[in-house]
Protein backbone atom coordinates (compact mmCIF):
# COMPACT_ATOMS: atom_id res chain seq x y z
CA UNK A 1 0.00 0.00 0.00
CA UNK A 2 1.23 3.50 -0.83
CA UNK A 3 -0.05 7.06 -0.93
CA UNK A 4 -1.33 6.64 -4.48
CA UNK A 5 -3.51 3.74 -3.35
CA UNK A 6 -5.10 6.04 -0.76
CA UNK A 7 -5.75 8.73 -3.36
CA UNK A 8 -7.27 6.16 -5.73
CA UNK A 9 -9.67 4.82 -3.09
CA UNK A 10 -10.76 8.30 -1.98
CA UNK A 11 -11.44 9.37 -5.57
CA UNK A 12 -13.52 6.27 -6.28
CA UNK A 13 -15.55 6.84 -3.11
CA UNK A 14 -16.08 10.48 -4.11
CA UNK A 15 -17.30 9.69 -7.64
CA UNK A 16 -18.94 6.31 -7.02
CA UNK A 17 -17.61 5.23 -10.41
CA UNK A 18 -14.44 3.44 -11.45
CA UNK A 19 -14.53 5.01 -14.93
CA UNK A 20 -15.09 8.55 -13.64
CA UNK A 21 -12.37 8.17 -11.01
CA UNK A 22 -9.93 6.90 -13.62
CA UNK A 23 -10.77 9.88 -15.82
CA UNK A 24 -10.22 12.34 -12.93
CA UNK A 25 -6.92 10.63 -12.05
CA UNK A 26 -5.72 10.65 -15.69
CA UNK A 27 -5.14 6.90 -15.77
CA UNK A 28 -6.62 3.87 -17.45
CA UNK A 29 -9.60 2.14 -15.87
CA UNK A 30 -7.95 -1.34 -15.93
CA UNK A 31 -4.89 0.02 -14.10
CA UNK A 32 -7.06 1.68 -11.45
CA UNK A 33 -9.12 -1.49 -11.00
CA UNK A 34 -5.95 -3.56 -10.58
CA UNK A 35 -4.53 -1.10 -8.02
CA UNK A 36 -7.70 -1.29 -5.91
CA UNK A 37 -7.68 -5.10 -6.02
CA UNK A 38 -4.05 -5.07 -4.85
CA UNK A 39 -4.95 -2.65 -2.04
CA UNK A 40 -7.87 -4.81 -0.90
CA UNK A 41 -5.75 -7.97 -1.06
CA UNK A 42 -2.96 -6.35 0.95
CA UNK A 43 -5.38 -5.18 3.65
CA UNK A 44 -7.47 -8.33 3.63
CA UNK A 45 -10.74 -6.39 3.31
CA UNK A 46 -13.24 -5.43 0.62
CA UNK A 47 -13.36 -1.65 0.28
CA UNK A 48 -15.87 -1.46 -2.58
CA UNK A 49 -18.73 -3.63 -3.74
CA UNK A 50 -18.95 -3.67 -7.54
CA UNK A 51 -22.64 -3.23 -8.42
CA UNK A 52 -24.64 -2.19 -11.51
CA UNK A 53 -25.12 1.17 -9.77
CA UNK A 54 -21.39 1.69 -9.44
CA UNK A 55 -18.81 1.31 -6.68
CA UNK A 56 -20.46 1.10 -3.26
CA UNK A 57 -18.36 1.54 -0.12
CA UNK A 58 -18.54 -1.38 2.35
CA UNK A 59 -18.53 -0.96 6.17
CA UNK A 60 -14.82 -1.93 6.21
CA UNK A 61 -14.32 0.54 3.38
CA UNK A 62 -15.95 3.34 5.39
CA UNK A 63 -13.49 2.77 8.24
CA UNK A 64 -10.54 2.59 5.85
CA UNK A 65 -11.55 5.78 4.01
CA UNK A 66 -11.78 7.78 7.23
CA UNK A 67 -8.11 6.98 7.87
CA UNK A 68 -7.19 7.57 4.21
CA UNK A 69 -8.77 11.05 4.10
CA UNK A 70 -7.09 12.02 7.36
CA UNK A 71 -3.67 10.75 6.23
CA UNK A 72 -3.90 12.56 2.88
CA UNK A 73 -4.91 15.80 4.63
CA UNK A 74 -1.90 15.53 6.95
CA UNK A 75 0.40 14.92 3.99
CA UNK A 76 -1.01 18.00 2.22
CA UNK A 77 -0.48 20.07 5.35
CA UNK A 78 3.10 18.82 5.74
CA UNK A 79 3.88 19.60 2.10
CA UNK A 80 2.41 23.09 2.42
CA UNK A 81 4.63 23.82 5.42
CA UNK A 82 7.78 23.05 3.47
CA UNK A 83 6.54 24.77 0.30
CA UNK A 84 6.16 27.94 2.38
CA UNK A 85 9.78 27.97 3.46
CA UNK A 86 9.17 25.96 6.64
CA UNK A 87 6.74 28.55 7.99
CA UNK A 88 3.94 26.98 9.98
CA UNK A 89 0.67 27.17 8.03
CA UNK A 90 -2.40 27.79 10.15
CA UNK A 91 -5.43 25.76 9.14
CA UNK A 92 -9.05 26.10 10.21
CA UNK A 93 -12.15 24.33 8.92
CA UNK A 94 -15.77 24.72 10.01
CA UNK A 95 -18.99 23.23 8.65
CA UNK A 96 -21.98 25.04 10.17
CA UNK A 97 -25.65 26.02 9.80
CA UNK A 98 -26.75 29.18 8.03
CA UNK A 99 -26.64 31.50 11.03
CA UNK A 100 -25.91 35.22 11.35
CA UNK A 101 -23.82 35.04 14.51
CA UNK A 102 -21.63 32.25 13.09
CA UNK A 103 -21.09 34.13 9.82
CA UNK A 104 -20.29 37.32 11.77
CA UNK A 105 -17.76 35.40 13.86
CA UNK A 106 -16.14 34.06 10.70
CA UNK A 107 -15.87 37.58 9.26
CA UNK A 108 -14.22 38.88 12.43
CA UNK A 109 -11.95 35.83 12.65
CA UNK A 110 -10.84 36.14 9.01
CA UNK A 111 -10.17 39.85 9.51
CA UNK A 112 -7.64 39.35 12.28
CA UNK A 113 -4.08 40.25 11.25
CA UNK A 114 -1.79 37.22 10.98
CA UNK A 115 1.82 36.99 9.89
CA UNK A 116 1.78 33.21 9.30
CA UNK A 117 0.42 31.64 6.12
CA UNK A 118 -3.09 30.31 6.68
CA UNK A 119 -5.88 28.39 4.98
CA UNK A 120 -9.48 28.62 6.21
CA UNK A 121 -12.48 26.58 5.07
CA UNK A 122 -16.03 27.62 5.96
CA UNK A 123 -19.11 25.77 4.67
CA UNK A 124 -22.75 26.56 5.40
CA UNK A 125 -24.94 23.46 5.22
CA UNK A 126 -27.38 21.30 7.18
CA UNK A 127 -26.74 18.99 10.15
CA UNK A 128 -26.47 15.79 8.10
CA UNK A 129 -23.80 17.16 5.78
CA UNK A 130 -21.92 18.72 8.68
CA UNK A 131 -21.78 15.38 10.48
CA UNK A 132 -20.53 13.73 7.27
CA UNK A 133 -17.96 16.50 6.73
CA UNK A 134 -16.51 16.00 10.21
CA UNK A 135 -16.56 12.20 10.01
CA UNK A 136 -14.74 12.24 6.66
CA UNK A 137 -11.99 14.47 8.06
CA UNK A 138 -12.67 17.22 5.51
CA UNK A 139 -13.60 19.59 8.35
CA UNK A 140 -12.19 19.54 11.88
CA UNK A 141 -15.09 21.38 13.51
CA UNK A 142 -18.81 21.36 12.89
CA UNK A 143 -21.83 23.11 14.35
CA UNK A 144 -25.18 21.37 14.02
CA UNK A 145 -28.60 22.90 14.64
CA UNK A 146 -31.74 21.04 15.65
CA UNK A 147 -35.07 21.68 17.37
CA UNK A 148 -34.72 21.05 21.10
CA UNK A 149 -37.28 18.22 20.98
CA UNK A 150 -34.95 16.25 18.72
CA UNK A 151 -31.92 16.40 21.05
CA UNK A 152 -32.14 12.71 21.92
CA UNK A 153 -31.91 11.64 18.28
CA UNK A 154 -28.75 13.67 17.73
CA UNK A 155 -27.04 12.63 20.97
CA UNK A 156 -27.55 8.98 20.02
CA UNK A 157 -26.16 9.53 16.52
CA UNK A 158 -23.09 11.41 17.78
CA UNK A 159 -22.34 8.66 20.31
CA UNK A 160 -22.71 6.00 17.59
CA UNK A 161 -20.33 7.87 15.25
CA UNK A 162 -17.71 8.66 17.91
CA UNK A 163 -18.26 12.41 17.85
CA UNK A 164 -18.15 14.84 20.76
CA UNK A 165 -20.92 17.43 21.12
CA UNK A 166 -20.62 20.64 23.15
CA UNK A 167 -23.52 23.13 23.58
CA UNK A 168 -22.94 26.46 21.84
CA UNK A 169 -26.32 28.21 21.91
CA UNK A 170 -30.03 27.84 22.59
CA UNK A 171 -32.58 30.26 21.15
CA UNK A 172 -36.22 30.71 20.19
CA UNK A 173 -36.86 31.25 16.49
CA UNK A 174 -37.95 34.72 15.35
CA UNK A 175 -39.73 36.09 12.30
CA UNK A 176 -37.86 38.12 9.68
CA UNK A 177 -39.92 40.49 7.53
CA UNK A 178 -39.30 43.30 5.10
CA UNK A 179 -39.74 46.73 6.67
CA UNK A 180 -42.47 47.17 4.03
CA UNK A 181 -44.32 44.01 5.09
CA UNK A 182 -47.92 44.65 6.22
CA UNK A 183 -47.12 43.03 9.59
CA UNK A 184 -43.82 44.87 10.14
CA UNK A 185 -45.36 47.28 12.66
CA UNK A 186 -47.92 44.92 14.16
CA UNK A 187 -48.01 44.80 17.98
CA UNK A 188 -48.56 41.03 17.95
CA UNK A 189 -48.24 38.35 15.25
CA UNK A 190 -49.77 34.86 15.29
CA UNK A 191 -49.47 31.90 12.95
CA UNK A 192 -52.89 32.68 11.55
CA UNK A 193 -51.69 36.17 10.58
CA UNK A 194 -49.02 34.59 8.35
CA UNK A 195 -51.36 32.33 6.40
CA UNK A 196 -51.71 34.56 3.35
CA UNK A 197 -48.00 35.37 3.01
CA UNK A 198 -45.14 33.48 1.34
CA UNK A 199 -42.72 31.63 3.60
CA UNK A 200 -39.03 31.53 2.63
CA UNK A 201 -37.29 28.49 4.13
CA UNK A 202 -34.31 26.18 3.84
CA UNK A 203 -35.43 22.88 2.26
CA UNK A 204 -32.97 20.46 3.88
CA UNK A 205 -33.68 19.89 7.60
CA UNK A 206 -32.40 16.60 9.01
CA UNK A 207 -33.18 14.45 12.06
CA UNK A 208 -31.61 10.97 12.42
CA UNK A 209 -33.97 8.04 11.65
CA UNK A 210 -36.92 10.33 10.81
CA UNK A 211 -38.27 10.80 7.24
CA UNK A 212 -37.13 14.13 5.80
CA UNK A 213 -40.66 14.98 4.64
CA UNK A 214 -42.07 14.76 8.17
CA UNK A 215 -39.16 16.79 9.56
CA UNK A 216 -39.75 19.48 6.93
CA UNK A 217 -43.41 19.70 7.93
CA UNK A 218 -42.34 20.19 11.55
CA UNK A 219 -39.89 22.89 10.48
CA UNK A 220 -42.70 24.91 8.86
CA UNK A 221 -44.74 25.77 11.98
CA UNK A 222 -46.98 28.33 10.26
CA UNK A 223 -50.06 27.74 8.13
CA UNK A 224 -48.68 29.38 4.98
CA UNK A 225 -49.68 27.71 1.73
CA UNK A 226 -46.96 29.38 -0.38
CA UNK A 227 -43.29 28.56 0.07
CA UNK A 228 -39.98 29.48 -1.55
CA UNK A 229 -37.13 27.12 -0.65
CA UNK A 230 -33.56 28.42 -0.87
CA UNK A 231 -30.22 26.93 0.19
CA UNK A 232 -28.23 30.15 0.63
CA UNK A 233 -28.53 32.41 3.67
CA UNK A 234 -27.83 35.60 1.69
CA UNK A 235 -30.36 34.63 -1.00
CA UNK A 236 -33.00 34.24 1.67
CA UNK A 237 -32.28 37.75 2.98
CA UNK A 238 -32.39 39.17 -0.55
CA UNK A 239 -35.80 37.59 -1.16
CA UNK A 240 -37.18 38.92 2.11
CA UNK A 241 -35.84 42.43 1.57
CA UNK A 242 -37.08 42.62 -2.00
CA UNK A 243 -40.54 41.15 -1.45
CA UNK A 244 -42.79 42.79 1.19
CA UNK A 245 -45.14 39.77 1.19
CA UNK A 246 -42.54 37.19 2.32
CA UNK A 247 -41.45 36.06 5.78
CA UNK A 248 -39.13 33.47 7.29
CA UNK A 249 -38.28 31.83 10.60
CA UNK A 250 -34.72 32.42 11.73
CA UNK A 251 -32.25 32.56 14.57
CA UNK A 252 -31.80 36.13 15.90
CA UNK A 253 -30.08 38.47 13.43
CA UNK A 254 -27.81 41.45 14.09
CA UNK A 255 -29.00 45.02 13.55
CA UNK A 256 -26.25 45.39 10.94
CA UNK A 257 -27.68 42.58 8.80
CA UNK A 258 -31.26 43.77 9.32
CA UNK A 259 -30.30 47.24 8.12
CA UNK A 260 -28.33 45.87 5.17
CA UNK A 261 -31.34 44.03 3.77
CA UNK A 262 -34.11 46.33 5.01
CA UNK A 263 -35.57 43.79 7.43
CA UNK A 264 -37.20 43.76 10.85
CA UNK A 265 -37.18 41.01 13.47
CA UNK A 266 -40.46 40.12 15.20
CA UNK A 267 -41.68 37.55 17.71
CA UNK A 268 -44.60 35.24 16.97
CA UNK A 269 -47.09 34.55 19.74
CA UNK A 270 -47.66 30.87 18.95
CA UNK A 271 -45.20 29.67 16.29
CA UNK A 272 -41.68 29.93 17.71
CA UNK A 273 -39.59 26.81 18.36
CA UNK A 274 -36.55 26.38 20.58
CA UNK A 275 -33.32 25.33 18.85
CA UNK A 276 -29.92 24.11 20.00
CA UNK A 277 -26.57 24.73 18.29
CA UNK A 278 -23.97 22.09 19.12
CA UNK A 279 -20.22 22.15 18.39
CA UNK A 280 -19.02 18.74 17.18
CA UNK A 281 -15.67 17.13 16.44
CA UNK A 282 -14.08 13.70 16.57
CA UNK A 283 -13.23 12.33 20.01
CA UNK A 284 -9.57 12.08 19.10
CA UNK A 285 -9.40 15.64 17.78
CA UNK A 286 -8.01 18.28 20.13
CA UNK A 287 -9.06 21.83 19.10
CA UNK A 288 -6.02 23.87 18.07
CA UNK A 289 -5.14 27.35 19.26
CA UNK A 290 -6.61 28.74 16.03
CA UNK A 291 -9.85 26.84 16.73
CA UNK A 292 -9.97 28.29 20.24
CA UNK A 293 -9.48 31.83 18.93
CA UNK A 294 -12.45 31.37 16.60
CA UNK A 295 -14.60 29.90 19.39
CA UNK A 296 -13.88 32.89 21.64
CA UNK A 297 -15.00 35.23 18.86
CA UNK A 298 -18.06 33.03 18.25
CA UNK A 299 -19.17 33.27 21.87
CA UNK A 300 -18.72 37.04 21.79
CA UNK A 301 -20.91 37.34 18.68
CA UNK A 302 -23.52 35.11 20.28
CA UNK A 303 -23.61 37.29 23.39
CA UNK A 304 -24.04 40.40 21.24
CA UNK A 305 -27.29 38.89 19.97
CA UNK A 306 -28.34 37.80 23.49
CA UNK A 307 -28.53 34.16 22.38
Amino acid sequence: MNILHLKYAVEIAKTGSLNKAAENLYMGQPNLSRAIRELEAGLGITIFERTPRGMVVTPDGEAFLQYAVRILAQIDEMESVFRDGKKRRLTFSLSAPRADYIAAAMVAFAGETRTEPFTYYYKETNALRTIRNVLSGEYNLGIIRFAKGYAGYFKALLAEKGLVGEPIAEFDSVLLLSRRHPLADADTITRADLRDYTEVAHPDPFVPTLPSASVLREELPGDAEKHIFVFERASRFELLGGNPLCFCWSSPVSETELDRYGLVERRCMDGARTYNDLLIHKKEYSPSEVDRIFLRILHKMKENLSI
